[in-house]
């Protein structure tokens, strides 16, 4: 394991190295890529706020217990256990939050639990996807993301559902 820890600096060595071998100015050229850089931040600022102020909201709101309760029945026939609903409904806004929900998962009903287990491939089969809209969206030109959106949503759960019963399967 000690070795993987220098995969990453040995990599810039090497691209520095074939650099100046090739004559290139690495600084330059990594100022340079900065500078086309800031433009790409400022205009994703404000879609990135947005979603971080909304999906704050949603949990600050109550809406996201509220959604919570009233879709666990529908989970459970769908075999999701209802104690992970909640991170089924946070992981599509947030990472971190989600990340939060599954320590509790954990600390609650343990790693090697089933539903330890599912929670862990909610986590991993899921995605952030208002965050990677908001970010993908703020640099296209297309400007109707609703069709791109639901799909990805349809998909998340899709395999929220097919992992969990891998999960009661194995």
């Amino acid at each position: 394991m000690k070795a993987l820890a220098y995969i990453l600096p040995s990599l810039f060595l090497a691209i520095v190295l074939i650099a100046s071998v090739k004559k290139v100015k690495v600084y330059d050229s990594f100022a340079e890529g900065i500078k086309g850089a800031v433009p790409l931040v400022l205009s994703l600022f404000p879609y990135i706020a947005a979603m971080l102020i909304l999906s704050s909201l949603f949990a600050a709101s109550g809406l996201s217990a509220a959604l919570e309760k009233a879709l666990s029945p529908f989970f459970s026939l769908l075999g999701i256990p209802p104690e992970i609903a909640g991170l089924v409904l946070v992981k599509p806004l947030s990472g971190s939050g989600s990340a939060a929900l599954l320590s509790e998962i954990f600390a609650e009903y343990g790693a090697d639990s089933y539903i330890g287990r599912c929670a862990s491939v909610v986590y991993a089969v899921g995605e952030t996807v208002f965050y990677l809209s908001a970010v993908y969206f703020a640099g296209s030109k297309r400007r109707a993301p609703l069709l791109p959106v639901c799909i990805a949503l349809v998909s998340n759960f899709a395999a929220v559902v097919v992992g969990c019963l891998c999960c009661r399967l194995f």
